[in-house]
């Protein structure tokens, strides 16, 4: 795009809850991130770039202002960069905490003084961005691979990976498993190998894996049938899903998948920006459909409605927040749909997650009567008891807090 002035943005916000993986790479190598800045904008003809920063990440701010600062003291960055006639300025700048602003015209509009709202596009960032000029976002990532490139050869990079997807990623493991933390894989390995070969299986005795989220907040919930899918943005794209910023979190079976869902939705529905209805209000409403399940009140036309207007929002939204929103709740219930249903028919949560399906009794067969859950458990008086008769759990006065189940030394509290 003919223009007498371009930028770069670098997108350091990572606002996924559990994604970590750009905070460990500003944190333990910032020169890489400007050098991969630099040679974009001697690419590109950029002479200033925007280095966006989650507030909250206090140590990669300050080592990022140390190797801007190292970089501009030996010539690398500034005036007339190592003799060669170029000029690049690195802005260092604080972003805006919120997982909407992660877009990159919803980031574009932040830099600029504005609201974190999302722009139409065509026209795209490459040709009308930052202020109106050809702008270049990428993320974190992407910057600190270009310099390894250009030393390395391109051949290097490209025999790394699939076909279509080249290099590797850098993904953030956490839940069920034996090993968390950062771990950096081949474009095209498996599920399979980063739970169990990588992340060493599902920690603790009799736990059994149930399901992985892939892409964070926006990604899909995959059953073990699917843990020979590759990772790579094709295939997951065929699935539903998308690599997003990196984050798999494994769930095992104390894991309840409707409440998972919800949790996501919920997130999803307080960082919308609210600027379209089909993300403003749709995300509520399955939020609120969802809620309904959990606690025993869920209907049978409800896992429809929640497909059908995944669907639409999915097609109908803006920006890439509202379009991936309903992913986890689609990919749950075409991968886990038992035990959606499970909850609406049968009233019961198979991982024992959803409260409010809890039912408390007293097994006849194994109480004693001898009346501590009624003396010493109970303080919301829910247990009936006499001398020498079976205790009996009250459900309306019931507040399901387990205690009953603590305090019976013979185990007959279910």
């Amino acid at each position: 795009t003919e223009s007498d002035q371009r930028y770069i943005v670098c997108n350091a916000q990572e606002c996924d809850p559990g994604t970590f993986k750009d905070r460990s790479l500003l944190e333990g190598d910032p020169h890489a991130v400007v050098e991969g800045m630099c040679i974009c904008a001697y690419a590109i003809g950029a002479t200033e770039g925007f280095l966006c920063v989650n507030p909250d990440y206090k140590l990669a701010y300050e080592r990022l202002e140390m190797a801007i600062s190292s970089a501009e003291g030996h010539g690398i960055l500034g005036e007339d960069m190592l003799g060669a006639g170029v000029t690049f300025k690195i802005h260092l700048i604080k972003g805006v905490n919120t997982f909407s602003c992660g877009k990159s015209t919803a980031l574009i509009n932040t830099i600029e003084g504005k609201r974190g709202y999302p722009k139409l596009t065509p026209p795209h960032s490459a040709v009308s961005g930052l202020w109106h000029k050809p702008t270049i976002v990428n993320n974190v990532e992407t910057f600190t691979n270009i310099p390894l490139i250009i030393f390395y050869g391109a051949d290097w990079y490209s025999n790394i990976g699939t076909q279509a997807s080249k290099g590797t990623k850098v993904f953030s493991l956490a839940g069920a498993v034996k090993n968390i933390g950062l771990i950096e894989v081949p474009m095209g390995t498996t599920l399979r190998d980063v739970v169990y070969q990588i992340g060493g299986g599902v920690s603790g005795r009799r736990r059994k894996f149930k399901a992985i989220q892939v892409g964070g907040p926006l990604g899909g919930c995959y059953s073990e049938d699917h843990l020979d899918i590759t990772v790579d943005y094709e295939t997951l794209k065929r699935y539903n899903s998308t690599i997003g910023s990196g984050g798999l979190v494994v769930l095992d079976n104390r894991n309840c998948i409707v409440d998972f869902a919800k949790h996501m939705m919920g997130f999803v529905q307080e960082e919308t920006c609210g600027k379209c209805a089909p993300c403003r209000l749709g995300t509520e409403v399955m939020y609120e459909i969802l809620d309904r399940i959990t606690k025993g009140e869920g209907h049978e036309e409800d896992i429809d409605i929640l497909y059908e207007l995944g669907e639409d929002i999915h097609e109908f939204t803006l920006c890439g927040l509202g379009k991936m929103a309903p992913n986890p709740v689609l990919t749950s219930i075409d991968f886990f749909r038992e035990e959606y249903e499970a909850h609406i028919k049968d009233k019961t949560c198979p991982a024992r997650v959803c409260k409010a399906l809890h039912k408390y009794y007293v097994d006849p067969k194994l109480c004693a009567k001898c009346g501590i859950c009624y003396r010493q458990s109970c303080k919301f008086d829910a247990i009936k008891w006499a001398p020498k008769t079976l205790a009996e759990i009250d459900p309306e006065k019931c507040a399901k807090c387990g205690v009953c189940i603590q305090g019976c030394p013979f185990m007959a509290i279910f």
